[in-house]
C-alpha cells in the first residue's frame, strides 16, 4: 500500500539525506546558479578555475543525488579531488598559459557532459510528475548550455581569430551569453559565430536545445500519463 501511494504521488523514497530527491536537485541547481555566476564575471577568454572547482563540485553531487554505482563514484571522487586540488593550487599560485587555459576549458567540457547524462539517466528510469522531475529537467538543461559555454571557449582558445563577428570582446562571459541564447533559439543578433566551425557548433547547439525540449515534456507528459492511470481505478472503485 505504502509503495502504490508513492507510486501515485510520485513520491521519491530517500534515505534521509539532504542529497536525495527534491532537495538533492536544489543543490545542485544552487551550484549552478553559482557556476553562471563566475562564468559571467569572466570578462576575459580565459576559463575561470573557481567555476571550474565549482562545476567540480556540482558533478560530485549530481553523482550522489542520481545514484550512481559506488564504484564509479569513488572512482569519480578521486578525479575530482586530484583535479580541483590542481585547480586550487593554480588559482593560488596565479600560475597561468595557454595550454593550461585549454587543458582547464577541455575538463570543464568533460565534467559538464557528464553530468547531464547521469540525470537523465536517473530520471527516465522513473515515473511520476513531481517537484523532482521538473528541477532534474531544469538542472539537465543549465548543463547543456555551460558545456556549449565551454565547447565555445574551447574554439576560442584554439582559433588565431576570434570566433564572433564584429566584437573584440571574444570573453567567457559573452560565450556563456551566447551559448544560451542560442540553446533557447532566442537569438538576440548581437553576437554572431563568424568561422565555419563556430556556426557548426551553435547550430549543433540549438537542434540540441530544441531536441532535449521535446525529449523532456515527453517524460513529464509520459509521468502525467503513468500516475492518472493509477489514480483512475481507484476513484472507479470510491463509492
Amino acid at each position: 500500500m505504502t509503495g502504490m501511494r508513492e507510486f501515485q504521488t510520485g513520491a521519491t523514497p530517500t534515505s534521509g539525506t539532504v542529497f536525495d530527491g527534491v532537495s538533492g536537485y536544489v543543490i545542485i541547481f544552487a551550484l549552478l546558479v553559482v557556476s553562471y555566476a563566475l562564468c559571467a564575471a569572466q570578462r576575459a577568454t580565459d576559463p575561470s578555475p573557481w567555476a571550474f572547482l565549482v562545476i567540480l563540485v556540482t558533478v560530485a553531487v549530481v553523482f550522489r543525488v542520481t545514484g550512481t554505482p559506488p564504484m564509479i563514484q569513488h572512482v569519480a571522487w578521486v578525479i575530482l579531488s586530484a583535479a580541483g586540488l590542481a585547480t586550487i593550487i593554480t588559482a593560488l599560485s596565479s600560475a597561468g598559459g595557454h595550454v593550461l587555459d585549454i587543458v582547464f576549458s577541455t575538463a570543464t567540457m568533460v565534467a559538464l557532459l557528464v553530468a547531464p547524462v547521469a540525470i537523465i539517466g536517473h530520471q527516465v528510469k522513473r515515473r511520476g510528475l513531481n517537484l523532482e522531475a521538473l528541477l532534474a529537467a531544469i538542472t539537465a538543461y543549465v548543463f547543456v548550455g555551460l558545456f556549449f559555454t565551454f565547447a565555445f571557449n574551447l574554439l576560442s582558445l584554439v582559433s588565431p581569430a576570434s570566433i564572433f563577428d564584429g566584437t573584440d570582446d571574444d570573453s567567457l562571459a559573452n560565450q556563456l551569453f551566447f551559448s544560451f541564447t542560442t540553446l533557447t533559439t532566442t537569438g538576440y543578433g548581437n553576437l554572431v559565430p563568424s568561422t565555419a566551425t563556430s556556426q557548426a557548433v551553435a547550430v549543433a547547439e540549438a537542434i540540441t536545445g530544441q531536441l532535449f525540449l521535446i525529449t523532456a515534456v515527453a517524460r513529464i507528459m509520459r509521468g502525467a500519463g503513468a500516475r492518472a492511470g493509477v489514480a483512475a481505478p481507484s476513484s472507479e472503485e470510491s463509492p
